[in-house]
This record gives C-alpha cells, sequence and structure tokens, in this order.
C-alpha cells in the first residue's frame, strides 16, 4: 500500500498542532501555537464543585448568562440573546435560517461562512448595498478591516455581523443599537478559552427562539455557563485583557518588521503579515516548533497569534532572526 502524502501545511487550519507535529517530526517540543486569534492568557476559571461535571445546566443558569452577556454587549433585552456551543455553530445554523436567499459574502471572511452559505456570492464593501442579504465580520479575520457601526446601519438589507474579535474593540461593535442585523460573539478567543466552546447570538426574538428550538434544553454546558457568567461580570478583567493585549501587538508588530515582513493588518489577538518568502518563513518556523497560520489562497501571508511569556517571545526572536540572518 503507497503512504498516503502528508497534508500541504500551507492548507492548515489555524490550531492544527497534531497535524504540524506529523508534517514537522523533529520540531522541538514544547510547540509555540501562534496559529489562532485565541488570546494567550485566560480567565482564572472560578472554583467550581465536583457535582458541576454531572450535572446538566439548569435553565435559571443559561437564562443568568445570557443576562450576564447581554449586560456586558449593551444588549436592554436579554430576550434577544441566545447561547450557543461556540460560534462556529451558530454560523452554520444561520445559514439554514434563510433557504431561500442567497447571501453575499463580503471577503475576505473566516472560512466557516463559506461553509454556512456555499452558494453565496464574494462581494467588496462598495458592493454591499446591492444585495438583500450580507454577511460579514467586524472586525474582519484575517486583515482587522474595520466596517464603521454608521456604515453598516446604512446598508438596506439585512445583515449578519460575526463580532467574534469585537471584545478587543467594543466601539466598532453594532450593539446595543443593532436595528435588525444579526450578531454573532465569541467568548474563547478574548478570555482565552475556546475550549469552553460557548458564543452568542443576538437578533429579533423569531429568530433567537427559532435557535432555542433547534439548539434543545441544554445547548451549553454548566461549566461554560458558571465560568461565562463570572467572566461577563469581571470588568476590571475585561479593561485589563484590553491593555495587556494592545501591548503584546505592538510588540508583535516591532519584531515582525524588524525579521522584514510587513504588517498589513489584525487586531490585538493576531496580526497579519507579508513576505514573499512567507512559504519558505512557515516552514522554517515549523520546523523551529512554531505554527503560524498560513493561507493557501494568499501565499505571501501569514497570520501570527501573540506568544504566551517570554520564553515563547525569545523562541519566536530567535527563529526570526535566524531566519533573517538566511536570507
Amino acid at each position: 500500500m503507497i503512504a498516503a502524502a502528508p497534508p500541504d501545511p500551507f492548507r492548515f487550519h489555524g490550531g492544527r498542532l497534531v497535524a504540524a507535529a506529523g508534517r514537522f517530526k523533529s520540531a522541538p517540543a514544547p510547540w509555540i501555537d501562534l496559529s489562532t486569534g485565541i488570546s494567550p492568557w485566560a480567565y482564572p476559571v472560578p472554583e467550581v464543585t465536583a457535582d458541576i461535571w454531572g450535572r446538566l445546566p439548569e435553565p435559571e443558569q443559561i437564562a443568568r448568562l445570557e443576562r450576564a452577556a447581554a449586560e456586558a454587549f449593551g444588549v436592554t433585552k436579554p430576550a434577544e440573546i441566545v447561547a450557543v456551543p461556540g460560534s462556529d455553530l451558530a454560523i452554520r445554523l444561520l445559514g439554514t435560517l434563510f433557504p431561500n436567499s442567497q447571501g453575499a459574502l463580503l471577503t475576505p471572511i473566516y472560512s466557516g461562512h463559506r461553509a454556512a452559505w456555499p452558494d453565496a456570492v464574494e462581494i467588496s464593501r462598495d458592493e454591499a448595498d446591492d444585495h438583500d442579504l450580507v454577511i460579514l465580520a467586524n472586525p474582519n479575520n484575517p486583515d482587522g478591516r474595520i466596517v464603521s457601526p454608521a456604515r453598516l446601519r446604512a446598508l438596506r438589507g439585512q445583515i449578519i455581523v460575526d463580532e467574534a474579535f469585537a471584545d478587543t474593540e467594543p466601539a466598532v461593535s453594532l450593539l446595543p443599537d443593532r436595528g435588525d442585523a444579526i450578531i454573532l460573539r465569541s467568548f474563547g478567543k478574548f478570555y482565552g478559552l475556546a475550549g469552553i466552546r460557548l458564543g452568542f447570538v443576538i437578533a429579533d426574538v423569531p429568530i433567537v427562539e427559532r435557535l432555542r428550538h433547534v439548539l434543545g434544553d441544554w445547548p451549553v454546558s454548566a461549566i461554560a455557563t458558571t465560568v461565562g457568567i463570572a467572566a461577563y461580570q469581571d470588568g476590571n478583567w475585561q479593561e485589563h485583557q484590553r491593555k495587556r493585549l494592545g501591548e503584546a501587538a505592538s510588540r508583535l508588530d516591532r519584531l515582525l518588521e524588524d525579521s522584514g515582513l510587513r504588517i498589513i493588518g489584525g487586531t490585538s489577538l493576531f496580526r497579519l503579515a507579508i513576505h514573499d518568502k512567507a512559504r519558505e518563513l512557515f516552514e522554517y518556523l515549523g520546523r523551529s516548533g512554531i505554527l503560524v497560520r498560513p493561507f493557501s489562497e494568499e501565499e505571501q501571508q501569514l497570520r501570527f497569534g501573540l506568544p504566551a511569556n517570554e520564553a515563547e517571545w525569545q523562541r519566536l526572536t530567535n527563529a526570526l532572526d535566524s531566519w533573517r540572518d538566511m536570507q
């Protein structure tokens, strides 16, 4: 039997450490995963009693979570918010709620939206007024593009706005004055707890109720409700998180630019950089045990997340310095 060829690493999605380790077998451990837009600093999980792992979340607990998130987002009507097990699932569910509408994707955009809307057309910002249903991310991934709330409110059609990265820049959110827009929010990225699988949809009540029906009585876990309630009520931690993310992103800018890369976008959770030898750099970093995010459709681009500590900063710095010296 002929062994299957290893996957092209330039088609990796973010966070595929097992695949990366299989590709770069001699890479030093531990791996540094800079391929996602997830904060390297997680919200401190509160102490929980052992029985939480054996219990389903009570409806009242889920309602408390939704109220806490609503208050954090500025949503005044908790009936317009529904918790979901990760915003990625919500993206795909929303695609089923408009079966007779052709969506228009403001590109570039996260690949999950393309999967949810396989028949959608891809448009530029200037074409958004020409469509009845527009789907976009704001701030965008991977380029950090921002469409002003005023511009979004002026669009004539239905809009679905993925605000997965809006916790880093609350001023760009359409909330609380969303009109009839459908908003997606993610918990895991800003709070550094993607494994909890928690997100929210904010929409008119009929859409929220349709989602509740599909999701069933226990859309999220008891641990997700417990952690989510604590995190959304902790305004001091949120402000501290925004400050340190901004400082780390500025430090990453300097490091990448000193290494000959050009920053072309991003948010305070990641930076998008360009270099004519990006593919070679991706491979070199992989052999160094550092995973960044490549793009098969844009092979000169790489996305870098934030190192978690000084040891990771030093490893990244050393690898970039060595690579630059080889050029």
